[in-house]
């Protein structure tokens, strides 16, 4: 099914048009078992490819229906990586949207913004004894790279100003209220933590330390034997 909602927002002197471009029906999860609609946008901001996802037609049926904005991790969306827990995080929010509905922000910013390939660079570093900020700064780039005015222009698109947010991350918070989101309520996602002197410990860890993300630092730092 193709039609187009078109929305403007304002960026500096510039006026950004965004548009629904194709919304189609398809089984996401695991085991494909899980009913959805993948929408595809117009004009956005950075010319990404960001798709959304929409469970139980939460766009139109609920009044505040649940979002999520998830930047792409190949290692941990695909592969499971062990050093993050971007896949944990992604399942965990889409069996929650299959139950309540919702809205996934699929968003194309691999590595907090700075790719793949430097991503893995990072991750050399980290091996090295970095943390993944130090490790980001090493290579030449800020913290986070990312800005999510393409996000704010989905949620436009698809007519929602009121929402709910899933997130532990103050930033997502942030841009979605300055950029005239009115936020319900925060619901967190869960630290998945993957012990063993490959796991994501160190990880949790320096998100809530220096990202300030709003994890329960003594779960993540609790051995998995107690």
């Amino acid at each position: 099914m193709i039609f187009c909602d078109t929305i403007t927002f304002l960026f500096g002197y510039f006026q950004v048009v965004a548009e629904v471009r194709a919304r189609v029906e398809l089984n996401v999860g695991q085991r494909s078992h899980i009913p959805a609609e993948i929408v595809s946008f117009e004009g956005l901001k950075d010319g990404e490819e960001h798709v959304a996802l929409v469970f139980n037609g939460a766009d139109t049926n609920q009044e505040i229906p649940l979002i999520r904005m998830h930047s792409e991790c190949l290692t941990g969306d695909v592969f499971h990586s062990s050093r993050c827990d971007c896949g944990e995080q992604l399942n965990e929010c889409i069996e929650e949207m299959h139950q309540h509905g919702g809205v996934l922000l699929y968003l194309r910013q691999e590595g907090r913004g700075i790719g793949l390939y430097n991503k893995i660079d990072a991750y050399v570093l980290q091996s090295q004894g970095m943390n993944t900020y130090e490790a980001n700064n090493h290579l030449g780039f800020e913290d986070d790279l990312r800005n999510f005015s393409d996000a704010v222009l989905m949620l436009k698109a698809l007519g929602l100003d009121h929402v709910k947010l899933m997130t532990n991350n103050p930033r997502k918070l942030n841009a979605l209220r300055n950029a005239g989101i009115r936020v319900e309520s925060v619901v967190g996602t869960q630290a998945h933590v993957k012990a063993g002197e490959s796991g994501n410990r160190n990880y949790l860890a320096t998100k809530v330390e220096h990202g300030s993300h709003m994890l329960d630092i003594e779960k993540i730092n609790k051995p998995k034997s107690e």
